[in-house]
């Protein structure tokens, strides 16, 4: 495969056409509001504005785990937000997220209410608002914030870089996907190292880190992303596929994973949460065993 054309840059760059691909409708160069519409407000502490792509499904999961550790407090309400559709540059969304990015959290449980943008802050307060998953001594929580904000930095060469020029461009070209590829595969390969020698990534126990990695990665392995397993040839990281196989199973994860999801198998969706009851139990029955 081989670039069929060159491609000169302008010396002053303008957004005059839009470029192609499958977002190309709702990329612009400027942030704001496109228009008029406040945010539904349910009746639980928290209110999450979101969608089940990896960043969403971070949240949803922690969300979904401090409810099964017993956190009532943190029973929350899913409202679904159609990114194809521009829901993100409503004046309500703009207004808790400037960046027009899902997810996005208010906790009105707080004396004023507060909001939380970006998935990495959202699963951090959760963790220290409710003191779990989020080790507590020196040497443990540092290794955590290390790998937390690794797959902050990291998540972006998977998403932007590898999974649009290989699924979402409107031609396939060599270098970038050769690229990000590479890339890709260097990041698996450092947390195969890391996972040779630790059940999760900050050592004997689950944390925030493993959340917000497994959503990418582990979703990666598994070939929920970009049906690009084989392409990448995951199955040589053994040790990050075991992780992903563990962590998969778990509850908390597969009903997490349902949340704001409006892609796939439909009985894997669940467009809006407001209640436990909202999951259906047959389907909870079919793929929580």
């Amino acid at each position: 495969m081989s670039d069929t054309k060159s491609y000169t840059p302008p010396n002053v760059w303008k957004w005059e056409a839009a470029n192609g691909g499958k977002f190309a409708k709702i990329n612009r160069p400027i942030a704001g509001a496109t228009h008029d519409k406040p945010l539904p407000v349910g009746n639980h502490p928290l209110q999450l504005y979101s969608l089940g792509t990896p960043n969403g499904v971070k949240v949803t999961v922690m969300l979904e785990e401090l409810l099964t550790k017993g956190h009532k407090a943190s029973e929350y309400d899913a409202w679904l937000i159609k990114i194809n559709e521009g829901d993100q540059f409503s004046s309500g969304f703009v207004n808790i997220n400037p960046n027009s990015k899902i997810p996005a959290l208010v906790d009105y449980s707080v004396d004023t209410p507060s909001r939380i943008f970006e998935s990495g802050a959202i699963v951090f307060y959760l963790a220290e608002k409710f003191n779990e998953f989020l080790p507590q001594t020196h040497p443990e929580r540092a290794e955590c914030l290390s790998w937390l904000f690794w797959h902050m930095g990291s998540a972006p060469f998977l998403g932007g870089g590898f999974g649009h020029f290989y699924s979402y461009a409107p031609e396939k070209l060599e270098y970038p996907i050769n690229r990000y590829a590479m890339e890709v595969k260097r990041q698996l390969d450092v947390l195969n190292r890391r996972l040779e020698k630790t059940e999760y990534l900050c050592g004997d126990n689950y944390s925030i880190a493993d959340i917000g990695v497994w959503a990418w990665y582990g979703q990666l392995v598994l070939g929920r992303l970009y049906n690009a397993d084989q392409f990448l040839d995951v199955t040589s990281y053994d040790y990050v596929v075991g992780w992903a196989k563990l962590i998969d199973q778990r509850p908390a994860v597969k009903r997490g994973r349902m949340v704001n999801r409006t892609f796939g198998n439909p009985a894997m969706q669940l467009h809006e949460r407001h209640n436990a009851t909202d999951f259906d139990l047959k389907t909870q029955d079919k793929f929580l065993r």
